[in-house]
């Protein structure tokens, strides 16, 4: 199994205060990665170079590479265990961030030795 990193970025800095609604929905959806055993530690990690990684838009378009707008911020991140990307992208694409616009960046995580 390897570990990814799922960025979550926002357009608009009033969609970093969800609603309590929102914040269930957000919730439910860290839960069902829990509950599926896919939530990794957050311990010492690095983030390889931008080419192997890719990012879930609205939408469910997924595309190669972490290039942010200049408008985008990051609001925050979990590491997720998963045999490959494209099942990382999958959990992505499940998350409710897309509804207010915002979006997943999916990338590697290295283990320091």
């Amino acid at each position: 199994m390897k570990e990814f990193a799922l960025i979550f970025r926002l357009n608009d800095v009033a969609d970093f205060k969800p609603s309590p609604e929102q914040m269930q929905e957000r919730m439910n959806w860290l839960a069902g990665i829990v509950a599926q055993n896919k939530l990794a530690d957050k311990g010492n990690t690095l983030l390889p170079t931008p080419g192997s990684a890719r990012t879930v838009k609205p939408g469910n378009v997924v595309t190669d590479g972490p290039f942010t707008e200049i408008k985008e911020f990051i609001v925050g991140f979990v590491v997720v265990r998963t045999a490959d990307i494209d099942e990382a992208v999958a959990l992505a694409k499940e998350n409710p961030i897309f509804r207010i616009g915002g979006s997943i960046e999916v990338r590697e995580v290295l283990k320091q030795a």
